[in-house]
């Protein structure tokens, strides 16, 4: 099957991108783009994966090891007429041997309502927090920060509908508010009839003279959360036990970026200062599905993480960057063996990485980078390594603030 969607999709975009086709058709001619990642990396730990104190989902890990497909992203996108925008992206990745094709994004945005106000509908990246809409191939590291991954899987995805609203100010504020399906991890179960997530944001910035830029975020979400799982826990040859979440979670984050670049040209100096903070609490039960007779737990979860990280391009195409990370978790519950098991005994343990990356940029399409990283995320230390391109062939949209 997947072969035969590949097959499809690489015939839509010859199609789409044959210039007879703008030619015979000006009605609809999307920009379409394909995003290719590979990676190499090396560990010095090899024990499975974990963050002490919080259950993983969704693609929190650190990748495999020795040579690897990355995250691989075919989108078109375009104006559909003068009200609507749409786009379409699909992600194409390697995992344990096996290839995974994964819709991304469809949605659609209003383009002509006036007074700031935009309506998006369809699949798309939340807009809480600073990294979380953007795509990770325009990431300033490889990976996602310890924050991300330990509370939204990487990134905060969702089925539902955003409103935003662009304050005709004098300086930059954005508001906006979402409501969604709430399938995917972190939230599960699609709890509330579909509709078991909803989130806030408030976004800031301004200019500071010629040379310097801010922005200040604020954002909330929570969610109905009606069976999110985690990695399953193998006790015998023929059973094993998944810990599924039943209950409230509540997400509150702040996020800041400086940047510098002298007299606002960035082309062969800039600076940029990044952090974000968040905080989650989450109140319900865990049970160790496929246990017999069913382990339970009652679970009161308290959470929270941050991210420092600052890039530097000091002469044009090259930068190098330096990040560090850091989660606490103080989770509490009935019977602290099911937590354990749920990965949500923080055993004391507090978890932490440094990691520094350098990469050289030939154009705004193409990027080689080097990463290492410390990695202290959970009892035994980690060393990696890791060598990245990533190049984009066709249209190549605006990046965010």
């Amino acid at each position: 099957m997947n072969k035969i969607v590949v097959l499809f999709l690489t015939m839509v975009f010859v199609y789409f991108s044959s210039p007879g086709y703008a030619t015979e058709s000006g009605r609809f001619n999307p920009d379409i783009s394909l995003t290719l990642d590979g990676r190499y990396g090396s560990y010095s730990n090899e024990s499975d994966y974990e963050l002490p104190g919080f259950m993983l989902g969704g693609e929190a890990s650190r990748g495999e090891q020795g040579f690897h497909l990355g995250h691989n992203e075919l989108s078109l996108s375009g104006n559909v007429d003068d009200m609507f925008y749409g786009k379409f992206t699909i992600a194409i990745a390697d995992h344990e041997g096996e290839t995974e094709i994964e819709l991304e994004e469809a949605f659609i945005e209003t383009l002509a309502l006036g007074h700031g106000v935009t309506i998006k509908a369809g699949r798309f990246y939340s807009d809480i927090g600073y990294l979380n809409n953007q795509h990770s191939h325009v990431w300033d590291f490889m990976d996602a920060p310890l924050v991300y991954r330990g509370m939204f899987g990487n990134q905060l995805i969702d089925d539902g509908l955003q409103i935003g609203w662009l304050v005709p100010l004098d300086f930059y504020l954005k508001l906006g508010v979402e409501a969604g399906r709430g399938e995917r991890f972190p939230a599960g179960g699609a709890g509330n009839d579909g509709k078991g997530t909803h989130a806030l944001f408030a976004k800031f910035g301004g200019d500071v003279g010629a040379s310097h830029a801010w922005q200040l975020g604020f954002s909330h979400w929570q969610a109905d959360v009606d069976g999110r799982t985690a990695g399953s826990h193998a006790h015998s040859a023929s059973t094993s036990e998944t810990p599924t979440f039943y209950g409230d979670s509540e997400v509150n984050g702040i996020d800041f970026v400086w940047k510098w670049a002298p007299n606002g040209n960035s082309r062969d100096r800039n600076l940029k200062i990044q952090a974000e903070y968040f905080v989650r609490d989450e109140d319900g039960v865990i049970e160790m599905a496929g246990s017999s007779p069913l382990e339970t737990s009652t679970y009161q979860g308290e959470q929270s993480g941050w991210y420092l990280q600052t890039i530097y391009q000091f002469i044009q195409r090259w930068r190098i960057g330096y990040r560090y990370d850091r989660l606490m978790a103080e989770n509490t519950g009935s019977d602290l063996t099911v937590l354990a098991e749920a990965g949500l005994d923080s055993r004391g343990h507090t978890p932490e990485r440094s990691t520094i990356m350098i990469d050289y940029s030939h154009s705004e399409y193409s990027r080689i980078r080097l990463q290492y990283a410390k990695d202290d995320s959970y009892e035994e230390s980690d060393e990696l390594f890791f060598i990245q391109y990533v190049v984009t062939l066709g249209a190549h949209g605006a990046h965010r603030f």
